[in-house]
Formats: structure tokens, C-alpha cells, sequence
């Protein structure tokens, strides 16, 4: 069983910085394929990014060049780096991974408002 927790999230303004951190339980972390994904008031959830076990990353179009995702296994944790943040980052973000079955974090809220 693999729990996820989200940290890091708050209201920024518009061209702001924030980091995500998402710190996960069980011991096969580095195994873990690792995203994040956001979900908007009345929109459908959104793939953001997502980091494998060696270290590739991919991003949305929305965010690329913009969010960093990365990973420290001997943290057992996964980041997601956010510069020069829009209002239309303003979402709920959540953690996901991957190893046997799909695993979710509960959240982290993100404004970005003036």
C-alpha cells in the first residue's frame, strides 16, 4: 500500500514561484513511475508531468518550459517545480503514482491571483 502526501501549495501571484513536494510511504520508491496532474473548478483533471524510473520527464504544453518535475528517492519524494505561474495554473494539484496499481495524493490547493 503506497499513501501519498502533497505539501507546498498556497496563493502566489501572477509571474510567482511555487514548489510541490509529495513524500510517499513504502520502500520501493525509486520504482515508482511518479506525476502530477491538476484539476481546475468545473474542469476535468489534467496531466501536468511525469518523471520515470530513469529520470525522463514530460510535460503538458501548458506548463512546459515553466515546471520542473524531479525526484529524490532517498527522500521518497517527488517535486514539481512552478515558475512564472498564470491564473490558469489556479487549480487543485495532485500527486499520482505507479508501481503495481495507480496511486493518488488527496491534493494540495494552488492560487495565483493578484
Amino acid at each position: 500500500q503506497v499513501q501519498l502526501v502533497e505539501s507546498g501549495g498556497g496563493l502566489v501571484q501572477p509571474g510567482g514561484s511555487l514548489r510541490l513536494s509529495c513524500a510517499a510511504s513504502g520502500s520501493r520508491f525509486s520504482v515508482y513511475t511518479l506525476a502530477w496532474y491538476r484539476q481546475a473548478p468545473g474542469e476535468q483533471r489534467e496531466w501536468v508531468a511525469r518523471i520515470t524510473t530513469g529520470d525522463n520527464t514530460a510535460y503538458a504544453d501548458s506548463v512546459r518550459g515553466r515546471f520542473t518535475i524531479s525526484r529524490d528517492n532517498a527522500k521518497a519524494t517527488v517535486y514539481l517545480q512552478m515558475n512564472s505561474l498564470k491564473p490558469a495554473d489556479t487549480a487543485v494539484y495532485y500527486c499520482f503514482a505507479s508501481y503495481n496499481r495507480p496511486y493518488w495524493g488527496q491534493g494540495t490547493q494552488v492560487t495565483v491571483s493578484s
